[in-house]
């Protein structure tokens, strides 16, 4: 057990990493959903969140190996910039490549803990924000399973949704095209299905495991706004852990979300920090690339 388990432990709202794995691969399926839905927060359901998923250390060693990566892993966009780990995201799946070790680490314990994914994870993107940028509200691409995890490194960070009735009926997709965008006059049936679907923030802690799907993936958007002040101190680098669409599988996942919203937190409006998102996917593999000399 780790340094620091036994205070931890006496507090409700954490789960400690160890007591997470036992938990986990011990129950049934339908003891994992109950151990799980304890972490729901907020109105929508398909929304948990495991606070100190991972220790300080780890999360350390993480940011380490980023930082020490290639330049040439580094992809430079207008709002953000990139690593891509796992291979190359075609429309019809995914040219595969392996993962390094420090990733399949993170990959491999959350496939194992959270009984999400109906198998290994295979697919890393890792988004480095600046104080002045963030990502608009989108839903991720057609490829991608309809559930997303994310781990956060760093400091806390805000995450919005924004209720979409369109996106199922739409091919929009994490690009940050403008058809992501909400219409500013939705129809009669987008003002009666979007009465179901409210605005939420939370308040992504570091170290901390959120998941969502279902309702909270194909009802919503998910963005961070690019502005420089925040409504916390600091801006986070995240671990998004999502999932690729498997064209011979059924998920049938469970979802964590955390007891942090953005309500909840001191609204301090200081500059932010530098921050990264790690994105985790499954993905169907249409070519294996050997990248080996």
């Amino acid at each position: 057990m780790r340094a620091g388990d036994d205070a931890l432990g006496e507090m409700a709202s954490l789960a400690i990493l160890s007591v997470c794995c036992r938990v986990f691969t011990c129950t049934t399926s339908r003891g994992v959903k109950k151990v799980m839905e304890k972490y729901v927060v907020g109105s929508v359901p398909t929304v948990m969140y495991i606070p100190e998923y991972i220790s300080p250390a780890e999360e350390d060693l993480l940011l380490k190996n980023i930082d020490q990566a290639p330049l040439s892993k580094w992809k430079t966009l207008k709002n953000r910039r990139l690593q891509n780990w796992g291979g190359v995201v075609h429309e019809k799946g995914l040219l595969a490549q392996q993962l390094p070790s420090w990733l399949k680490t993170v990959t491999n314990r959350i496939y194992e803990e959270s009984k999400l994914f109906p198998s290994a994870i295979n697919h890393v993107l890792i988004n480095e924000y600046l104080p002045d940028q963030g990502i608009m509200p989108h839903q991720d691409g057609p490829a991608y399973m309809p559930v997303v995890a994310i781990l956060s490194l760093g400091d806390p960070v805000v995450m919005d949704f924004v209720p979409h009735p369109n996106l199922e009926s739409t091919d929009q997709t994490s690009e940050n095209d403008s058809e992501d965008m909400i219409h500013d006059e939705p129809s009669p049936t987008e003002a009666k299905i979007a009465s179901k679907y409210l605005p939420f923030s939370v308040v992504l802690m570091p170290r901390s495991l959120l998941i969502f799907k279902e309702m909270a993936y194909s009802g919503y958007l998910h963005g961070i706004k690019d502005s420089e002040n925040k409504f916390i101190d600091k801006r986070v680098p995240m671990i998004s852990t999502k999932f690729l669409k498997v064209a011979f599988f059924t998920l049938g996942a469970t979802t964590t979300f955390s007891p942090c919203s953005a309500s909840s937190f001191t609204r301090s409006y200081l500059n932010t920090c530098t921050s990264g998102q790690l994105t985790l996917n499954l993905i169907p593999t249409l070519h294996t690339l050997n990248l080996c000399s």
